[in-house]
């Protein structure tokens, strides 16, 4: 009998962005007046790592997989030029087995969206969206730092529809400075009158690093540890004070309950704690993430998550670009030079391609305490929680064996529930889900 192939996802990173958002601690760089050149630098990087570090899974490989999803995120993969996305796209076709029906995202903002680039990708064979608006008002969205409006966003929708996408996601982003309980509800509706596939919705976080902790991380601290603004302190108020406000626990929390009312009467259900969808279109790429699917990832900064002779092993790209260029160019010039010899390499148990020094920064073997944990609480992330069964199959241990007592405590503090074979958060577990996921943590 014919083996099957293994299902695995792959991850593609692109850093440019038109400007940093003041409040993204995400891996990126804002186009500068020579991107052009760095672009294509870059792009020529990725294009090798696709096809040499294939660890064993593409297509000449002893152990190859199924792609069952590609997802290009950054950064603004939506700035490259569209024929940069067509060769990356046929680059991984080439190397690797895709299968016909796989789910292709590409995250494009508004703004950076053009006919043109549209149609190209949609026939490079990208056929899901993911559009940050993040707000309907454009005073929240000055805040934030974002290049567009609400009207440039309502023209790079049409764009899209019009090139004929029909799976398409909207990021939405509640408690944000200045933002009201009225003017986030009005977000929502009008987002979901222009009835999109899917919609992400996330309360923002005020991360260190960034612009926004600069201007708000003393005032989010306040928050967090006094819960509302009226309760904070006069003496810490003259740090901020002319700043527009961030909402406190009280809005953030209204805000929240009013997400899963406004779209749960829309017909969007939620199906993970942050993200709802029409039935049917849920994001198989995120799916296969929370329930455990091989992934491979491929530019700055990304990582992969894959079992090598018997071990899952998670490790990620090096964050300089520098250095990840770098690493293909030197080859690139060592094998010009010496074009006999075979080429050297850093080589691990798995690796069917060149691993090249200095390209990965960091590298785990997960021990089956740590991956029975992300079991549970990646899987819990979703609204139908984990299956008994499932952890039966993969760890050969029933979960009760394992987890019984911390199962007992959350279901005796309604954060926990049974189905059935399933175990899910409450929906009091839900808002409190990283309380509740922590039980699940390894000593």
């Amino acid at each position: 009998m014919k083996k099957e192939r293994p299902d695995m996802e792959i991850y593609v990173h692109i850093p440019f962005c038109v400007k940093k958002c003041r409040y993204c601690d995400f891996l990126s760089f804002p186009c500068g007046n020579d991107s052009a050149g760095k672009e294509d630098r870059y792009v020529e990087a990725l294009l090798r790592e696709i096809a040499e570090m294939r660890h064993g899974r593409g297509k000449c490989d002893a152990a190859p997989a199924d792609v069952t999803s590609v997802f290009i995120g950054g950064g603004t993969p939506s700035v490259l030029p569209a024929e940069s996305i067509r060769r990356i796209l046929d680059r991984i076709r080439e190397v690797y087995f895709v299968r016909e029906d796989a789910e292709i995202t590409m995250e494009a903002n508004p703004g950076t969206i053009t006919e043109e680039k549209a149609r190209i990708w949609k026939k490079a064979g990208v056929n899901r969206l993911s559009m940050g608006l993040q707000s309907a008002h454009d005073e929240e969205l000055r805040l934030l730092g974002r290049i567009h409006t609400w009207e440039d966003f309502l023209e790079s929708w049409k764009t899209a529809r019009n090139a004929g996408f029909d799976n398409i996601n909207i990021d939405l982003m509640s408690a944000l400075p200045g933002q009201k309980e009225e003017t986030w509800r009005d977000t929502l509706k009008r987002v979901i009158a222009l009835a999109p596939e899917h919609i992400s919705a996330y309360s923002l976080i005020v991360e260190p690093g960034t612009p926004f902790y600069e201007d708000y991380g003393a005032m989010s601290s306040d928050i967090a540890d006094y819960g509302e603004y009226a309760d904070v302190p006069e003496d810490h108020l003259a740090r901020y004070r002319g700043r527009a406000r961030i909402p406190g626990e009280t809005e953030d929390r209204a805000m929240y309950h009013d997400t899963k009312r406004i779209l749960a009467e829309a017909g969007y259900r939620r199906y993970e704690i942050s993200n709802y969808a029409k039935a049917g279109r849920e994001c198989r790429h995120n799916l296969g993430y929370w329930t455990g699917v091989e992934y491979l990832g491929f530019g700055l900064g990304a990582s992969s998550c894959l079992c090598e002779n018997g071990h899952y092993v998670r490790f990620s790209v090096t964050r300089d670009p520098d250095e990840y260029c770098g690493c293909f160019e030197s080859r690139t010039r060592a094998t010009a030079e010496r074009p006999s010899e075979p080429e050297s390499s850093d080589h691990n148990a798995g690796d069917a391609g060149i691993r090249p020094r200095a390209l990965y920064d960091t590298t785990e073997i997960l021990s089956e305490a740590d991956r029975m944990a992300e079991f549970m609480f990646l899987g819990l992330r979703l609204t139908d929680g984990v299956s008994a069964a499932e952890f039966r199959k993969e760890f050969g241990r029933e979960i009760r064996e394992v987890y019984g007592e911390v199962i007992g405590k959350l279901r005796r503090e309604g954060l926990l529930a049974e189905n059935g074979d399933r175990i899910l958060l409450t929906e009091t577990g839900l808002d409190v889900s990283n309380i509740a996921m922590a039980e699940f943590l390894p000593d």
